[in-house]
């Protein structure tokens, strides 16, 4: 009778509960479903990583980009330093050019001053010897 029902396409489980799949095609199809339940499992704890793996990466690379960009801004300004430092170098250049200058001009007023005070008590002199 099993043999007829078997024909027919109806089946009897371990536990005499009638399927229309025979039991080996049922057996491996539970197992197949287990399978790919744990590979599902695999998968979504993979997606999990990768995610976790992913944002820590994003995140890195946003922290990379703020040093990065700290350090272009302290270079810039360096650099704007050193270009100020410049300036006013060549400013204080300039103003000890004119100082010098002006104190050569001074010195030869001096001199010329000095004459000029020689001659006038040389005249005093020989006015008041006279």
């Amino acid at each position: 009778m099993t043999d007829l029902l078997a024909k027919s396409g109806i089946f009897f489980d371990e536990v005499d509960r009638i399927c229309i799949l025979e039991p080996e095609v049922s057996k491996s199809t539970h197992e197949l479903k287990d399978e790919c339940q744990l590979y599902t499992e695999k998968i979504e704890e993979f997606q999990r990583l990768s995610k976790k793996y992913v944002d820590l990466v994003q995140q890195l690379g946003d922290t990379i980009e703020k040093e990065k960009m700290k350090a272009i801004g302290a270079r810039n300004i360096l650099q704007s330093m050193e270009k100020q430092r410049e300036h006013n170098q060549e400013q204080l250049q300039a103003m000890v050019s004119e100082k010098t200058m002006e104190l050569e001009r001074l010195k030869i007023q001096l001199i010329s001053l000095q004459k000029t005070e020689m001659e006038q008590l040389e005249i005093i002199n020989q006015l008041t010897h006279c």
